[in-house]
């Protein structure tokens, strides 16, 4: 089985810089091919373009009016000018990607340099409002979420007759996005104009990101929108359901990859998504709790579950990963973030450690030198999953075994077997604790004891032989270093 590997890119600032590197505009249509070629390298299957499709000056003067807006932007770049602001990409004005960035045509032509070099095209697909210049709200007013009165976080609908007032966006234990008009999933005609508008997505992709794809569920938009009227009945199918379906007729390959809390991923992969965010690995990292992590990948997490999960250290709703761990935490986070089976997400400027964090209504960024360290830890880590099966095997997570009656420091390893092949596996292993920590890995190999084994760690120089028949019966016994992050490579010895 292969799990993607997916890099995640803001457009309009990436291409900014393309055209600054260049000394000219870049679209699109024009990326120079060293950047995709470097990508293929590094083993990305996917690239992620986040912030293509085209947006509008309503849109836009909220984000320079709003203060909550106006402090993130700061947060992340300091001298902002009013020029820098395009305004969200999450607030569209249409699934047309905007001209300035190339269009349609360039989009079409960029993917298909990406296919030239294996790699795939994810592009987003926002299931839960619009901005505030889209089309739909003059010529479709009855697709969105309204009043007859006003109400907190709604707005007047111009030329409204008699007068009615649109909600804006919300997740609901957040303000509202004043950007952005609420659809309203209880009008079966929005729900079959929004797969029209996925399906002529999908037909320029190979794949989304659905953004916070849980709030499109019946149960969570009941909860959210009761108190608003509507003249429909409620729907008994969940929207999901009928899109995903959809789109799989048409396009059988296509993935699904849905931002989701709450707990509520599992229903989320049930009704179809291929993965969901795995935010509470994401929470447990953050918190330093190494009895928490496992705990969510062996006792609260199915392995179906964890499979089906994207598991990330960053992406651009997160703070910066080289602004929140040290070097060697880093490493060994990361590793296992990239160790587990499932979809692992990579973050444009996390492999150079960029600290700032992103504001997705800019055009610009800070400028931020490469992070020696960071950059050569990343590179490594790549490397080594290149040189493994890691990704692409059959995975397992060993549940380590103490060392010897009373040292509990097995409960800060993390093991993750990998085997591809008959005779050869490799086995991630992660120590999330600033001190040493000892374990036996209970190794799940076909006809482990019928050899001696050669193993190295593609990570490190550490080379030993081991008999099959010791790791068959007690196990292979780790003594590994403070946030140790080791990926060894097992081969019968010669």
């Amino acid at each position: 089985m292969s799990f993607p590997l997916v890099y995640e890119v803001n457009t309009r600032v990436w291409l900014r810089e393309c055209a600054a590197r260049a000394g000219r505009p870049v679209t699109l249509a024009e990326v120079p091919g060293d950047v995709v070629r470097e990508w293929a390298a590094h083993g990305f299957t996917h690239v992620w373009l986040m912030g293509v499709w085209r947006t509008g000056p309503k849109a836009r003067a909220v984000a320079l009016a709003d203060a909550r807006a106006r402090a993130a932007l700061t947060a992340a770049l300091p001298d902002w000018r009013v020029e820098d602001v395009q305004g969200s990409p999450y607030a569209i004005a249409g699934y047309q990607v905007d001209e300035a960035l190339g269009g349609d045509a360039g989009l079409a032509r960029f993917r298909r340099q990406l296919a030239a070099h294996g790699l795939k095209l994810l592009l987003d697909f926002i299931p839960n409002h619009v901005g505030l210049d889209h089309p739909w709200l003059d010529a479709w007013p009855d697709y969105f979420v309204r009043s007859p009165v006003a109400r907190p976080e709604t707005f007047a609908l111009p030329g409204a007759n008699p007068a009615v007032w649109v909600a804006h966006g919300k997740d609901p234990n957040f303000p509202a996005w004043p950007d952005t008009a609420q659809l309203d999933h209880r009008n079966p005609a929005l729900r079959a104009a929004l797969i029209a508008e996925l399906l002529a997505v999908a037909g320029r992709c190979d794949g989304v990101r659905a953004d916070l794809a849980m709030l499109a569920l019946n149960d969570v938009f009941h909860r959210t929108w009761s108190a608003f009227p509507s003249p429909h009945a409620p729907l008994e199918r969940e929207f999901w359901t009928e899109a995903i379906a959809a789109v799989w007729r048409a396009h059988p390959e296509f993935l699904f990859l849905g931002e989701a809390y709450w707990g509520l991923e599992p229903a989320l992969q049930t009704l179809g998504f291929d993965f969901t965010y795995d935010k509470a690995l994401y929470d447990e990292l953050v918190l330093r709790d190494p009895s928490a992590v496992a705990r969510h990948l062996l006792e609260d997490s199915s392995p179906r579950f964890v499979q089906h999960s994207a598991h990330f250290l960053e992406n651009h709703d997160e703070p910066r990963a080289a602004a929140l761990f040290y070097p060697e935490e880093h490493r060994a986070a990361a590793l296992l973030v990239l160790g587990l089976p499932g979809l692992r997400l990579l973050h444009e400027g996390q492999l150079t450690g960029a600290c700032r964090p992103a504001a997705v209504q800019l055009v610009r960024r800070a400028a931020e030198p490469p992070a020696p360290e960071i950059q050569a830890m990343y590179d490594g880590l790549l490397r080594a999953l290149r040189e493994s099966c890691v990704g692409r095997g059959r995975p397992l997570l060993l549940r380590p075994r103490a060392a010897w009656p009373g040292n509990g420091t097995w409960r800060n390893l993390l093991l993750i077997q990998w085997q591809a092949r008959p005779e050869q596996f490799d086995l991630v292993v992660v120590n999330l604790v600033p001190h040493r920590s000892q374990c036996y890995a209970p190794l799940v190999v076909p006809d482990l004891g019928q050899h001696h084994w050669a193993l190295r760690d593609l990570l490190g120089t550490e080379r030993y032989l081991r008999v099959g028949a010791d790791l068959e019966q007690q196990g292979l016994y780790l003594d590994v270093p403070p946030y140790a992050a080791q990926l060894f490579h097992f081969q019968p010895a010669g």
